[in-house]
C-alpha cells in the first residue's frame, strides 16, 4: 500500500506542475448548465479490430450527435495496462470532461482510485463492476449467461455428425489473457453450457498472452484441433484472426463472442452471441447528459433483459446449422429468459 501511495503522490506531484490539477470543477456557470456537457471516451487499447470498443465508440457519438451543445473525444489507450492509470489520472485532472466512458473489467478500480483524487469526476464503465462510489456507475453483463450458451452451442456441435466433428467430444476456449470475468465467470459458464448438452464434453483452454499475437493463436489452435477439437472459442482481440485461420485450414468451426460475425469466414464462424454495447453507451449516456445516471449503483445485463443474446437469425448461421440444432438453441434461450435456467454472475 506504501508503494501505491507513493506512486498516487509522484503522480499528483507531476500534474501540479503542469498546473493541471484543480481540487473542485472550475467550469463556468454557462458550462454547467445543460447547454454544455463535455465526454471522453477512452478506450483500453484500440478501436481498428475490436468490435466492443467501436461499438462503445459509435453509440456514445450516436448520444452526442442528438444534442447540440455537446462534445465527445475519443482516446485510445493502447494494449499496455500499466499504463491505463495514468492515462485516466490524466483524463481526470484536466477538467475538461463532465464524464469519461470506458469499458473493461480492469477498469472499475482504476477509476475507483483516480476518484479518490478527482471525486468530482464522474465515470461511466461498461462490462465492469462497482458498487458505492457515488462518482462511479458500472454495467455488467452477465458473462456467465453469455458464455453459458456459446458453450452450449459448441456441446451440440461437438455431439453433431457436422463434417468438422468427430466422435472426441472435445471443444476450446481461447483467450487473450487470463483475468477474473475469465477464469471465474466465461471459463465455467462455458463449460457448464457444454456439460447441460453431455457431461462427458471436455474442454480445452489456452491462453494467447495478449490480444494481438494472431501467429501464437493460429499455433495453439492447430494443437487444439489435432488433439480432437471441434469448435473453438475465441475472445483475444485482434489475435482471433489466427484461430479463424487454423480452422479454414484444418475444417474445423469457431465461435465468436460479443458480435456476430458470420460474413467475416462463413461456413467457419458457425455461432456466435451478441452485446448490445452500442445501445448500452448510447442509452446510458444519454441518461448522464439529462442528469439521470444514477451514480454509485452497478447494473447487471442479462439475456432476459435483452442486452445479450445468441445470433440464430442470420442467413449464414442458418444455412449451416440443422434445424434440430437451433431448435435445441431456441429452447436454451427461451429457458434462460423464463428463469428456469438461473445463472447468477459472481462478485469479486
Amino acid at each position: 500500500m506504501a508503494v501505491k501511495s507513493l506512486y498516487y503522490s509522484l503522480i499528483v506531484m507531476f500534474l501540479l506542475t503542469l498546473g493541471l490539477v484543480s481540487c473542485t470543477k472550475e467550469k463556468s456557470d454557462t458550462e454547467n448548465t445543460n447547454d454544455f456537457y463535455s465526454i471522453a471516451v477512452f478506450v483500453p487499447g484500440v478501436i481498428a479490430g475490436s468490435p466492443t470498443y467501436e461499438m462503445m465508440a459509435e453509440g456514445a457519438q450516436r448520444a452526442v450527435n442528438e444534442v447540440d451543445g455537446r462534445e465527445l473525444k475519443i482516446i485510445e489507450g493502447g494494449y499496455n495496462q500499466g499504463e491505463w492509470l495514468e492515462k485516466i489520472t490524466v483524463l481526470a485532472s484536466s477538467n475538461e470532461y463532465d464524464l469519461i466512458v470506458s469499458t473493461n473489467p480492469a477498469m472499475p478500480a482504476i477509476c475507483n482510485e483516480v476518484s479518490k483524487l478527482f471525486p468530482n469526476q464522474k465515470f461511466f464503465l461498461l462490462d465492469g463492476f462497482l458498487e458505492g462510489n457515488k462518482s462511479i456507475y458500472t454495467f455488467r453483463y452477465n458473462q456467465v449467461e453469455q458464455s453459458f450458451l456459446n458453450g452450449y452451442f459448441a456441446g451440440l456441435i461437438t455431439s453433431s455428425k457436422m463434417d468438422g466433428a468427430n466422435t472426441d467430444l472435445k471443444i476450446g476456449l481461447i483467450a487473450g489473457q487470463e483475468y477474473p470475468d475469465m477464469v471465474k465467470a466465461i471459463l465455467p459458464g462455458f463449460t457448464a453450457g457444454a456439460e447441460n448438452v453431455n457431461s462427458s464434453i471436455s474442454v480445452d483452454f489456452r491462453i494467447v498472452g495478449n490480444w494481438y499475437d494472431a501467429e501464437k493463436a493460429r499455433s495453439l489452435s492447430m494443437s487444439m484441433f489435432n488433439s480432437g477439437v471441434d469448435i473453438i472459442l475465441t475472445i483475444a482481440g485482434g489475435a482471433n484472426q489466427g484461430v479463424i485461420t487454423a480452422a479454414r485450414e484444418m475444417g474445423k468451426y469457431v465461435l465468436m463472442y460479443d458480435v456476430s460475425a458470420y460474413d467475416d469466414a462463413p461456413g467457419i464462424i458457425i455461432g456466435s452471441t451478441e452485446i448490445k454495447q452500442e445501445r448500452a453507451a448510447y442509452e446510458k449516456i444519454k441518461l448522464a447528459i439529462a442528469g439521470k445516471m444514477n451514480f454509485g449503483t452497478a447494473e447487471i445485463a442479462t439475456v432476459k433483459d435483452g442486452w445479450i443474446s445468441f445470433d440464430n437469425k442470420h442467413p449464414l448461421y442458418l444455412k449451416n446449422i440443422s434445424a434440430d440444432i437451433n431448435s435445441r438453441m431456441e429452447e436454451i434461450i427461451s429457458e434462460l429468459v423464463s428463469g428456469k435456467i438461473s445463472l447468477k454472475m459472481p462478485v469479486y
